[in-house]
């Protein structure tokens, strides 16, 4: 009969099978009667009684694995180096340290950068304020247009035409009438109804309709050239608003540039994790070419398992994972597969494959050795029985079972 025994499950059964057997050692002497007849009397004697203790031994379903070795890698780590150049003023952590994600590691000098926003902010009120002056400028222009236009009885849409101004007209319908009536006056002098000093009155009255026709038109056409210039005033104090507005804006990404520059003094930790290595010091001058530390995030852990090509089939994403350690033999850390490389090494022909395991205690650390056992589908059938019924003498194993009430050995494999 073969049995096999998972020796991690045996802290969950209780005792089934339990053998003891006591032998009497017996000593003689070559040449001694003495001796000689105590071993015939011991010959004579019935044989020792050895008391055993049965229990019926269980038959499970154990879940099926392959083991595979590997080493733990950090989740994450990235090497924190500074945006701008300056003196380190303050260091806020230690290797070893755990910093959480966007906490100040590091502060530079920011000296310069304020003197730099100070002046960025002094243009861009100047700016401002001309930008200001330049709306003012703006809208007195407009009103100046809008003036002339209501006094000539323009809209703001109106196409201009000096004929149809009130004004105008009025000075032409008068000069019309005064012209009408010399003409009249005219023929009557010819008959001799009308007399000289009547004729000339009328006539001298018909120039000065004219001569106020003429002044109007010129008014008014004056008047028009006062929109066009306006107009152009208008156009000018806008396009100052817009070159205005340009300075406005470069004045702003000046002061955004000397903000960004204040803030960049300030170097943060980009994830949560534990400090690797630490290469700043309080004093020293830093570049953005170098480092200031080190961030590896330990938990969860990867562990970057390499699985032999004979068992790549049976690997996949979401599978189970129990890690065991040589730091902690007695206790196992559980994972589960997050990633499968799709090729095979070349030169060790292993697949890999990586677990995320659980390290809220931060037992486990970054390059540690691992033999994971992978959980695998399918179950096996095996015999459970407590590890200590089970003699072992070097990489034997055996039991004692009852077979027509009597205890007899047998070999077994453990699992």
């Amino acid at each position: 009969m073969q049995f096999s025994i998972d020796k991690f499950s045996f802290n969950k059964f209780a005792l089934l099978f339990a053998v003891t057997i006591f032998a009497a050692a017996l000593s003689g002497c070559a040449g001694s009667r003495a001796e000689s007849q105590n071993n015939a009397n011991a010959a004579a004697a019935p044989s020792a009684v050895a008391n055993v203790s049965v229990a019926p031994a269980v038959t499970r379903d154990l879940p099926e694995f392959f083991e595979a070795t590997g080493s733990l890698v950090g989740d994450a780590q990235t090497d924190v180096a500074p945006t701008v150049g300056g003196k380190i003023v303050a260091v806020n952590f230690d290797v070893g340290s755990y910093v959480q994600k966007g906490s100040v590691l590091v502060q530079l000098d920011d000296r310069d950068a304020r003197i730099r926003l100070e002046q960025a902010q002094a243009q861009l009120a100047q700016a401002q304020s001309q930008v200001n002056q330049f709306r003012a400028n703006v809208e007195q222009a407009q009103a100046n247009v809008r003036q002339v236009q209501a006094r000539l009885g323009l809209s703001e849409n109106n196409a201009f035409d000096v004929n149809n101004i009130a004004e105008v007209r009025a000075a032409k319908t008068t000069l019309d009438l005064a012209e009408i009536q010399l003409r009249r006056n005219e023929r009557l002098i010819e008959s001799g109804d009308v007399s000289r000093s009547q004729y000339d009155q009328i006539k001298a009255q018909r120039d000065q309709a004219r001569s106020q026709y003429e002044a109007t038109l010129n008014t008014t056409q004056q008047s028009f050239a006062g929109i066009r210039t306006a107009q152009a005033a208008v156009a000018q104090a806008q396009a100052q608003v817009t070159s205005g507005q340009r300075a406005v804006e470069a004045a702003q990404t000046q002061v955004d540039a000397a903000n960004k520059a204040i803030s960049d003094t300030i170097i943060y930790s980009p994830i949560s994790g534990s400090v690797l290595e630490r290469n700043a010091d309080l004093g020293e001058f830093v570049s953005t070419t170098g480092k200031i530390a080190t961030i590896v995030r330990t938990n969860p852990l990867r562990a970057r398992i390499d699985v032999p090509e004979q068992s790549i089939s049976n690997v996949r994403v979401g599978q189970s994972v129990s890690l065991s350690t040589s730091a902690y033999p007695d206790r196992q850390f559980s994972g589960t597969i997050a990633r499968v490389i799709p090729g095979l090494n070349a030169t060790s022909r292993t697949l890999t494959a990586e677990a995320e395991v659980n390290n809220v205690d931060g037992l486990l650390k970054p390059g540690q050795f691992a033999t994971a056992r992978i959980l695998l589908t399918q179950k096996r059938t095996a015999v459970m029985v407590p590890l200590r019924a089970v003699r072992q003498e070097g990489t034997t194993s055996r039991v004692f079972v009852i077979n027509n009430g009597r205890a007899e050995e047998r070999l077994v494999q453990i699992y």
